[in-house]
């Protein structure tokens, strides 16, 4: 089968793997050098051909993590070390809009994009978390955060044009911004000059209402969190329809959910990697999860109880994150689940994510189905259980993808842009 539409695929570097690392799992601990293991992992995704691996970014150190392996690196100079030692593959940073200026992002990630070659992409988030690092001032709402991210990103693009590439043989000059905003007084120009592969690709992460709008009208990819296919089929039409509204093409946007997959070589084998991910996760632990997630405490109620759309929280219940509160809201809703199975979800247990587990080809036949049926634009695999788990995805998974005309065989293009079609729209 040949398709004139392929998929984008990248890859995360998060080494969720280790959650079910048995004692004697051979994978190797990040801690012990993460630089050289996030090289390993992206030379692996560079020769699966992959478009990009992708760094998120944490402001604060949960208490679980220390001790786990888990170590922060700043993703920008992660991705700086990575861009030297890598070729084609892309790179794609993520910086909070709510605590950085947009001067200094601006300038590091045209500095990255130089030191990379036109590879570097910038994931831009508001930040739910980590404003005591930042001051005595609490978390923003939404609505400000946002705001905030909006004029964040048009200083931000207005700093990458102001010294255009051109300014370098004399035939455009630098200009000056002169930007008086809400939240920013910037007056420009930057100090580094455009590189010629164009500006950054941009993604974002938002899938609330006002993280819809916003990625909408800025992104050129989005790290969307959909758990079933009617989920991403709802998100990626309202995504389009929503650039259209911006006076952007509806293919300017692409969806890109997080696939959280387990595989191996039996089914057996895979959902005993899923089950062990996690065994650490009490009863208890879970109910207290659905309560920050969703505002919903569970109590006392039996296991096999039924949650109702009646007993949830107003609209207006603070919770950690919008995102996966709307995604378990209207799980509830449409279903009517019992207790076990909302213990179960992925919201509750993981990150609302898209979980595959199976074999290679369970996996593949999966992402077949909700490619044709327009759910996705591709993937941002998440690796799960094993590092021969992610294995089969690069080396068995990705190549049968390639021989049904749904992925590429071989790079065509040295810069993000070109990898992500961006450059074919102008």
């Amino acid at each position: 089968m040949t398709m004139t539409r392929q998929l984008h695929i990248g890859l995360s570097l998060t080494p969720t793997w280790l959650k079910s690392r048995a004692a004697d799992d051979p994978d190797p601990l990040p801690a012990r050098d993460p630089v050289a293991f996030n090289l390993a992992l992206t030379r692996m995704a560079e020769q699966a051909k992959l478009d990009f691996v992708f760094k998120p970014d944490y402001l604060l150190l949960h208490p679980a993590a220390a001790g786990s392996g888990f170590v922060g690196l700043d993703p920008t100079l992660l991705l700086t070390a990575l861009a030297c030692q890598t070729d084609r593959i892309g790179l794609v940073t993520t910086v909070s809009t709510s605590f950085n200026p947009p001067f200094v992002v601006a300038r590091q990630i045209q500095s990255l994009h130089w030191i990379s070659r036109g590879r570097v992409g910038l994931n831009i988030v508001t930040s739910i978390e980590g404003a005591k690092n930042f001051g005595e001032e609490p978390m923003p709402p939404p609505e400000v955060r946002y705001r905030k991210a909006a004029e964040f990103t048009d200083v931000m693009r207005k700093l990458w044009r102001s010294y255009p590439h051109e300014a370098l043989t004399g035939t455009t000059p630098s200009a000056a911004i002169e930007h008086r905003g809400e939240f920013f007084s910037v007056k420009g120009p930057l100090n580094v000059p455009g590189h010629p592969a164009g500006p950054p690709p941009l993604f974002q992460a938002g899938a609330s209402d006002i993280g819809r709008d916003f990625a909408s009208s800025i992104a050129d990819a989005t790290f969307a969190a959909m758990p079933d296919r009617e989920a991403g089929i709802e998100l990626r039409g309202d995504l389009r329809r929503r650039a259209q509204g911006h006076g952007r093409s509806p293919d300017s946007v692409r969806v890109l959910p997080g696939l959280h997959f387990f595989l191996a070589e039996t089914r057996e084998e895979a959902w005993a990697l899923h089950a062990r991910a996690h065994a650490h996760l009490t009863a208890e632990q879970r109910r207290k999860m659905v309560k920050s997630v969703l505002g919903l405490d569970l109590g006392d109620l039996a296991p096999e109880a039924r949650v109702t759309a009646q007993m949830l929280p107003p609209l207006d219940t603070p919770v950690r994150s919008r995102t996966h509160a709307e995604l378990l809201r209207r799980f509830i809703a449409a279903n009517e689940p019992t207790v076990a199975e909302v213990l179960a979800r992925p919201e509750v247990v993981g990150s609302a994510h898209w979980v595959c587990v199976g074999t290679v080809d369970d996996v593949l036949a999966e992402i077949t189905a909700w490619f044709e049926a327009g759910a996705i634009d591709g993937v941002i695999a998440i690796p799960g259980g094993s590092m021969e788990s992610l294995r089969l995805f690069l080396e068995e998974l990705v190549p049968a993808l390639a021989r049904r005309g749904l992925f590429r065989r071989d790079y065509e293009g040295t810069t993000l842009r070109q990898h992500l079609g961006i450059d074919e729209e102008q």
